[in-house]
C-alpha cells in the first residue's frame, strides 16, 4: 500500500526518555520539537542552588549569629554554582554548597591556616556554618538557619 506525502509527513518517531516514558512528536513539527527539548534541558541545568536564587554576586556580611550580634568580620560569597567561599574572621575559606534551595549544606569546607586574636569567632562562624540546614534570601538579607532553632543572618554589604 502507497503513503500519500501528508501521512508521510505526520510519522512520527519516538524519544526513549527513561525507562517507559516515550513521547510521540509529529515529524512535520521541528520547531515545535526543538522548543520543547531546548526548555527541557534548559530546566534541567538550571542552578537550584541558593547561588541562583539570588545569593550570587553579592557579598554577605554576617550580622548575627542567634540573635547575637557579631563582633568580627565574617563574609560569605556565592561564586559559582554550588561554590561558597568567604573570609572568616582569621582565614580565608572555600567549599560546596550544592542542596536545592532552600535546603543550605556546606560540604568540603577547606581554610587557610591563619592564627589571629578572633581564633573563638573563627570557630564560632565555621561551626554554625556547617551546621545550617536551610536557607532564606530577601533582597538584601539571607538568613541561614538549622533544625535547632540556630541562625545566622547576612545582609549585602558591611
Amino acid at each position: 500500500m502507497k503513503r500519500n506525502p501528508r501521512e508521510e509527513a505526520i510519522q512520527t518517531f519516538e524519544i526513549l526518555l527513561t525507562g517507559q516514558m516515550r513521547i510521540r512528536i509529529p515529524m512535520f513539527r521541528p520547531i515545535v520539537l526543538s522548543t520543547c527539548l531546548a526548555s527541557t534541558l534548559t530546566a534541567c541545568w538550571r542552578d537550584e542552588t541558593l547561588t541562583g536564587y539570588g545569593a550570587a554576586d553579592r557579598v554577605w556580611t554576617l550580622q548575627q549569629i542567634n540573635s547575637v550580634d557579631f563582633p568580627a568580620k565574617g563574609i560569605l560569597t556565592f561564586p559559582a554554582k554550588g561554590q561558597i567561599a568567604g573570609q572568616a574572621p582569621c582565614n580565608s575559606f572555600h567549599g560546596k554548597q550544592s542542596a536545592p534551595y532552600p535546603w543550605f549544606q556546606v560540604e568540603q569546607i577547606a581554610t587557610t591556616r591563619r592564627a589571629c586574636p578572633e581564633m573563638k569567632q573563627e570557630m564560632q562562624f565555621l561551626t554554625s556554618l556547617a551546621e545550617m540546614r536551610e536557607a532564606e534570601v530577601s533582597g538584601s538579607v539571607l538568613i541561614l538557619r538549622n533544625e535547632n532553632g540556630g541562625e545566622m543572618l547576612f545582609t549585602v554589604g558591611d
